[in-house]
């Protein structure tokens, strides 16, 4: 029975110690969003705020590291659309289709960030037939108005 003194006052002790812990961890976490800052000395606050600075470096650096992953990613997908993109024009070409929408690729891009309105007109034989119903007598109409 004696034994067992001296292991219970190890597990209250380890209790006290934990508990010490666990208030200056709350504590901390308060200070650090803010809270409770009334008691802090001004050297606690120059602290606090390089210990917030420095965070917010490493914050910072994490997320610019994160977007230029996902750039690097993007670009790299760019190029494989791309490539694939070039691929199927050749395909087709070999087949015979005269029928094709022009190339554009990113160099091709205008400072406007838009394709070149050359580049952009659809041949019509390689629209539906469909798609063009009526747009006949709406070209005539508009054109009967401005006469």
């Amino acid at each position: 029975m004696h034994t067992k003194f001296p292991i219970q006052q190890n597990n209250y002790q380890d209790y006290l110690k934990l508990k010490t812990r666990v208030e200056f961890l709350q504590t901390t976490q308060r200070n650090l969003l803010g809270e409770d800052l009334g008691p802090l000395s001004t050297k606690e606050l120059e602290q606090l705020e390089n210990q917030i600075e420095i965070s917010l470096k490493h914050i910072r650096s994490a997320k610019s590291q994160q977007l230029l992953d996902q750039l690097f990613e993007l670009k790299l997908k760019e190029q494989q659309l791309q490539d694939a993109n070039k691929d199927l024009r050749k395909k087709i070409q070999e087949t015979g289709g005269d029928n094709v929408l022009p190339m554009t690729t990113g160099q091709d891009v205008g400072t406007s960030g838009h394709a070149n309105e050359a580049d952009q007109e659809l041949h019509l034989g390689f629209c539906d037939p469909s798609l063009h119903i009526g747009y006949q007598a709406y070209m005539d109409h508009l054109n009967n108005d401005s006469a």
